[in-house]
């Protein structure tokens, strides 16, 4: 049994197709999808084989047909006019479908939706294949997502940190910052750049051309280390799709390691509307799902250690098997508990892989911010040790270019512990 999503956007072709497939042996229509969004959210499930879909849908693009082809969903397109037209052949190859069926010749559909190939070895109606091929990751490059609760535990100070001590070793490393509430990144860096990289990344995304054009997206900082900026308003998250965000994470991983700045909300929200909107927290989720392992970092307080309690409750729900790693910031003696006792709530709420404290050190994070440099930057000190010691944990293999002065201080300091 072949199962179908079918998104038509209102299309006149759409009731008759419907009927057509549902009629038709060894086919069964799964659901008709309102419109992009709706269509690649349901595609994630994995239940479906082919999309029966409107080359003309808006919000129709080269990421959205690549999202679908990682799930295994193979695109049929249905188009207004002759299959042939030059019009229509150009924009199938611009997002890559080879698959295409006039709403004139619909008797054809139910077939080639019965015979559809996959898309390495599809050749229809003499189109060569031209979806956007997607390197496959380099085993040593990881996608590491910095993620928190609300209140402001120390995201994108973490992300910044480990991105910038993982570059100091010698890795090539790239953050993106894809907090869909505002970005801050540039922020602490002191990049001032008008044009965010990741909304000039989406749009490449959008137009398949990501990956020749992705280096214009991002700002070197130093040899090792380019950055993403994020979003320059907290309302341009509409801009970026979460199939945009996949696309730059699978282009980032072929550079190097990748850290990635999260949002604080899990919440999967349906937009608010049928729209062709993405949902707020998509980048968010996008990051979660494609990362090797998730660090999770929360405030020592009463107020953080609640939100992180929670937070990890709400995050084994959506993780998927990889790894989490927590962090626990500002943690310093006048709060009145031990790490151990810290150590014990953490257990208690989730598994986690490992578990890190870094302490307040309010003089030298300011210091930082103010002089928009990372903290590792700022030389040596427990916050930069300890902010090390994390680095160690996520990328064991970095320690080969490891300072070895360093190294062996951090170490004396775990043996006296």
């Amino acid at each position: 049994m072949i199962c179908v999503l079918m998104m038509a956007s209102g299309a006149g072709w759409e009731s008759d197709a419907f009927a057509r497939l549902n009629t038709a042996g060894g086919v069964v229509v799964l659901k008709r999808c309102v419109d992009v969004d709706d269509l690649l959210a349901t595609a994630t499930s994995g239940q479906a084989d082919v999309a029966v879909i409107g080359l003309e849908a808006p919000g129709l693009d080269p990421s959205a047909v690549a999202h679908l082809r990682r799930y295994a969903v193979r695109p049929v397109a249905v188009v207004a006019s002759a299959v042939d037209d030059l019009d229509v052949l150009s924009r199938s190859e611009r997002l890559g479908i080879t698959n295409l069926v006039s709403a004139d010749d619909l008797e054809s559909l139910a077939e080639v939706v019965s015979t559809v190939e996959d898309m390495a070895d599809t050749q229809v109606r003499g189109l060569e294949p031209s979806a956007p091929v997607v390197s496959a990751p380099t085993d040593e490059h990881r996608v590491v997502a910095i993620w928190g609760p609300g209140g402001a535990p120390g995201r994108t100070t973490l992300a910044v940190s480990v991105a910038a001590e993982l570059a100091r070793r010698g890795g090539s490393t790239v953050l993106i910052d894809a907090d869909p509430y505002g970005g801050g990144v540039a922020q602490q860096l002191g990049i001032l750049d008008e044009v965010s990289g990741l909304l000039s990344a989406a749009r490449l995304a959008g137009a398949g051309q990501l990956g020749d054009r992705f280096a214009s997206t991002t700002r070197a900082i130093g040899d090792r280390l380019t950055v993403v900026t994020g979003l320059p308003r907290a309302d341009r998250w509409i801009e970026v799709r979460a199939t945009h965000l996949e696309s730059v994470l699978d282009r980032a991983r072929e550079l190097g390691h990748v850290i990635v700045d999260t949002g604080f909300s899990l919440e999967d929200d349906p937009g608010g509307d049928f729209g062709a909107r993405p949902a707020r927290n998509a980048m968010t989720l996008t990051a979660l799902a494609a990362a090797d392992e998730i660090v999770v970092v929360g405030a020592a307080d009463p107020v953080g250690l609640s939100r992180l309690a929670r937070g990890l409750v709400d995050l084994r729900e959506i993780t998927g098997g990889a790894p989490v790693r927590v962090v626990v910031n500002r943690m310093r003696s006048s709060l009145g508990w031990s790490e151990r006792e810290i150590a014990g709530m953490v257990e208690g709420f989730s598994r986690v892989s490992g578990l890190h404290f870094l302490p307040e050190d309010r003089s030298a994070t300011d210091r930082a911010l103010v002089a928009g440099r990372s903290l590792i930057e700022g030389g040596d000190g427990p916050l930069v040790r300890a902010l090390a010691g994390v680095v160690d944990a996520v990328f064991p293999a970095s320690l080969a270019g490891e300072n070895p002065r360093r190294t062996s201080g951090r170490r004396r300091m775990v043996l006296r512990r």
